[in-house]
């Protein structure tokens, strides 16, 4: 079992920058995959980043791609999603999320643990 807490949103202004973070709870966190997901208002979830277990591989969606950054800190058991050059489209709700297996997913139905969210909203 792993229990996941966002923190780190807010609100910022289009161009700002926000760097979230994700706590893992339990002593098996380096051996799952993690990934960030969004939800804005009306619309699906979507893939926004992933990084495997050790962190070798990265993988981001096009919509933020050269502008969001995910990494992992194991010793800590933290992943990071650190957001650069903000604009209102990236306003939502912001979930980590932890995946077994052996390499990391852009596909949320293969996440197993999710946590609660944080709101990010970028105002104009």
């Amino acid at each position: 079992q792993v229990q996941l807490v966002e923190s780190g949103g807010g609100l910022v202004q289009a161009g700002g920058s926000l760097r979230l973070s994700c706590a893992a709870s339990g002593r098996t966190f380096s051996s799952y995959n993690m990934g960030w997901f969004r939800q804005a208002p009306g619309k699906e979830r979507e893939f926004v980043a992933a990084i495997s277990w050790s962190g070798g591989r990265r993988y981001v969606a096009d919509s933020v791609k050269g502008r969001f950054t995910i990494s992992r800190d194991n010793a800590k058991n933290t992943v990071y999603l650190q957001m650069n050059s903000l604009s209102p489209e990236d306003t939502a709700v912001y979930y980590c999320a932890a995946a077994g297996g052996d390499r990391a997913s852009m596909a949320a139905a293969l996440y197993d643990y999710w946590g609660q969210g944080t709101q990010v909203t970028v105002s104009s």
